[in-house]
């Protein structure tokens, strides 16, 4: 047997050893959650406003998956930490507060503690350092308060319907507005949650962090600077959407605007976001050079 071969043993035996090891865990976490995450599949996450949350989870998964050696490898000999427990405690406490009671900001957030918890006991410090994004992002799942939801977006919708109007005036089309709802042609359309609300922000915010910590920049500027451009970019592209889906009804009727092209209007969100996540970062990538280009001149 040559090197390689007992290398790739090595690694399996070695794997092996640690999903036995995770397996009760596993099943525990499982055992939990699974009815949770069957509620909100046949409940929240069915709508139209919620259903960024199953891609959440899903990159969420492959996050931690993707980190798994990083974080195997950084705690690998060093003492785990017993301040766990307590968080493992709190987490359970959450979740029977949450599943008893119907509150799924406590249900689904007690997921994150008691993952912060476990591989604390399990890993220590320095294997939580590793999966701090995956854990960060599994944030943008969690169900937020109805009431928060509500106040944020109203605003939101009305400040997303006004500048929809005025660029869909400005290049000719009939287009009126009354609150959040807008009248193009013979058609009205309602602005809805689902269009410009607070989940609609979150989940673009959650793409343009992904793609911060994909990219890996060095440059502490674009990251700083594509961080602070999130938000803008993320309202534009709400824009985008509402003006594609007016525009669709004005030229093929109200019957595409509601059917399949509504479904496609929101790809043209995600893709219109991602679109002017690359554009901000190239401009911040000209800029920087731009900046040290004119600090050398200056050397």
């Amino acid at each position: 047997m040559n090197s390689t071969s007992i290398l790739k043993t090595a690694r399996w035996k070695h794997l092996r050893e640690e999903l036995i090891h995770w397996l009760p865990i596993m099943a525990g976490m499982a055992a939990l959650y699974v009815p949770s995450l069957v509620d909100l599949f046949q409940g929240l996450w069915s709508k139209d406003e919620q259903m960024h949350g199953p891609i959440v989870l899903g990159i969420s998964c492959w996050l931690f998956y993707r980190n798994w050696p990083a974080m195997m490898s950084a705690s690998e000999g060093k003492p785990v930490n017993h301040a766990g427990w307590p968080i493992v405690v709190f987490a359970l406490l959450l979740y029977i507060v949450g599943r008893s009671q119907d509150i799924q900001l406590f249900e689904i957030g007690s997921v994150i503690w008691l993952l912060i918890g476990i591989i604390l006991i399990k890993r220590g410090v320095a294997a939580l350092k590793a999966q701090w994004f995956a854990l960060f992002f599994m944030l943008f799942m969690v169900p937020q308060p109805g009431q928060v939801v509500d106040i944020v977006t109203m605003p939101m919708k009305m400040a997303v319907s006004y500048v929809a109007e005025s660029v869909l005036f400005w290049v000719g089309y009939p287009i009126g507005r009354n609150g959040v709802i807008l009248q193009i042609g013979q058609y009205m359309l309602l602005v809805a949650d689902a269009c410009a609300g607070l989940q609609t922000l979150l989940t673009l915010e959650a793409l343009g962090l992904l793609y911060l910590n994909l990219v890996r920049r060095d440059s502490l500027f674009r990251n700083v600077g594509l961080a602070i451009m999130i938000v803008p970019i993320s309202f534009a592209a709400n824009v985008i959407r509402v003006m594609t889906l007016s525009l669709i009804t004005y030229h093929f009727g109200d019957a595409a605007g509601q059917g399949f092209l509504h479904n496609f209007a929101g790809m043209v969100l995600f893709l219109s976001a991602l679109l002017l996540i690359i554009a901000g970062d190239t401009i911040l990538q000209k800029f920087e050079g731009w900046r040290q280009g004119k600090t050398s001149a200056f050397a």
